[in-house]
């Protein structure tokens, strides 16, 4: 119950901003279950448009394509961190780009209470690489040791300035 409890939270959320949605899933959830409350699911279908694929399809190229499909400002939200299809990619730079695309449009749950409380990890609309304007460098870093998933960004910044 916690997924579909999960997954009615954040199409709630979301529906209050005014949002256009798309929610892929499988057709199991189609059927009334203990996990699967048809309900709520309708209450959800008011809110978000639905795609089903077949319930031993893989869902990530769908999500893939809706996302890259639907323009730039488009975000999507996943607990899978695609290390799969990255690494699929053909070389270091193909797979880096993907990476700064994926930072760029991936909304992260990093607050959750079930009916609560729910939030999402900022996206950045920045790239967190050093950069510069000639005189002047910002150097993205870490202030300490713990390790940071994938999609997890440095937040401090070293700005330096050429006199």
């Amino acid at each position: 119950m916690i997924q579909f409890q999960q997954l009615l939270d954040v199409v709630l959320c979301l529906a209050k901003h005014n949002l256009r949605l798309l929610v892929l899933g499988r057709k199991h959830m189609l059927k009334g279950s203990r996990d699967w409350d048809r309900r709520n699911m309708a209450i959800m279908q008011k809110k978000a448009d639905f795609f089903f694929t077949e319930n031993v399809s893989e869902d990530d190229p769908f999500l893939l394509y809706a996302t890259l499909h639907s323009g730039s400002h488009c975000k999507f939200v996943t607990r899978d961190l695609l290390r799969d299809h990255k690494a699929c990619l053909p070389d270091s730079l193909t797979r880096r780009l993907f990476f700064k695309w994926q930072r760029g449009h991936q909304m992260v749950l990093s607050d959750y209470v079930p009916g609560k409380r729910i939030k999402f990890e900022p996206v950045l609309n920045y790239d967190t690489i050093v950069q510069t304007t000639g005189s002047t460098w910002h150097i993205p870093y870490d202030d300490s040791l713990l390790k940071r998933s994938s999609y997890e960004v440095p937040t401090k910044w070293l700005c330096l300035q050429q006199k």
